[in-house]
């Protein structure tokens, strides 16, 4: 399955191009290397998504061409979140 379609199917990214405007800023880590959209994901694969100043890990679990709202979770695994400080202003902005 490519990259930006699991993004989107597993809900991680809400739109399909909005997951594909992120690995192409090179925000997408595929088993630690830069991702492109058309990347092909397989089960056991991991993910690091940067959303801001937050770092999401998650390993893959299952593939599905679709799926409902209340399946998302099984499709993947949560391994760490980072959230990193905004260094400080000295001017307090």
């Amino acid at each position: 399955m490519r990259l930006d379609k699991f993004l989107k199917v597993s809900r991680l990214i809400k739109r399909r191009t909005v997951a594909k405007d992120v690995s192409d800023q090179g925000r997408v880590l595929l088993n630690g290397r830069e991702a492109k959209p058309s990347a092909t994901v397989k089960i056991g694969d991991e993910l690091d998504i940067q959303f801001g100043q937050r770092t999401l890990t998650v390993r893959i679990e299952r593939l599905t061409e679709s799926t409902r709202k209340e399946d998302v979770a099984g499709l993947y695994t949560i391994l760490k979140e980072e959230v990193r400080k905004r260094e400080e202003d000295p001017f307090g902005l």
